[in-house]
């Protein structure tokens, strides 16, 4: 399978939410219809004004099979260094198993150490065990105890 990545653009929007919305903790959060809601139009215009933010898709055969976000934090410690944070990552449903989540990490990790970063990290839902054990399995470990705050 010949994946290849690019920058999204606005046109891919509706694939993107569809993707992001695909899941059983997606489909809770994202507002998926067309047309979209005008806050995605919004963060997307954002997303892409931003030079520390890459909103990615892979394109197979021409055909958009995947999204990920990654996000580039330039910090003091690590004497200045930056580190990489993904999220968004999905699989369009009728792709996942197949080996294309594997290939997107790897371009992603190729492509933070391209832009200096000395580290990525992502977050998992608890409810996800399985992403907890793929993450694993392309040696992300669990250094870390996150917690988050709602605000809305």
């Amino acid at each position: 399978m010949e994946i290849t990545y690019r920058l999204a653009t606005e046109a891919d929007l509706i694939d993107i939410v569809q993707m992001l919305a695909d899941d059983k903790l997606g489909a809770r959060r994202e507002k998926f219809h067309v047309p979209l809601p005008d806050s995605y139009g919004q963060a997307f215009k954002i997303i892409a004004a931003d030079p520390h933010q890459e909103l990615t898709v892979a394109v197979l055969n021409g055909e958009i099979v995947g999204t990920f976000q990654l996000t580039f934090i330039q910090y003091l410690t690590y004497q200045g260094g930056i580190r990489a944070q993904i999220e968004a990552v999905r699989v369009k449903s009728t792709y996942r198993n197949k080996g294309i989540g594997r290939q997107f990490f790897l371009y992603a990790i190729d492509r933070a150490r391209s832009k200096g970063a000395h580290l990525i990290q992502l977050t998992t839902d608890k409810e996800r065990p399985e992403a907890r054990r793929f993450y694993e399995s392309l040696g992300f470990s669990a250094s870390h105890e996150g917690m988050k705050l709602q605000l809305k």
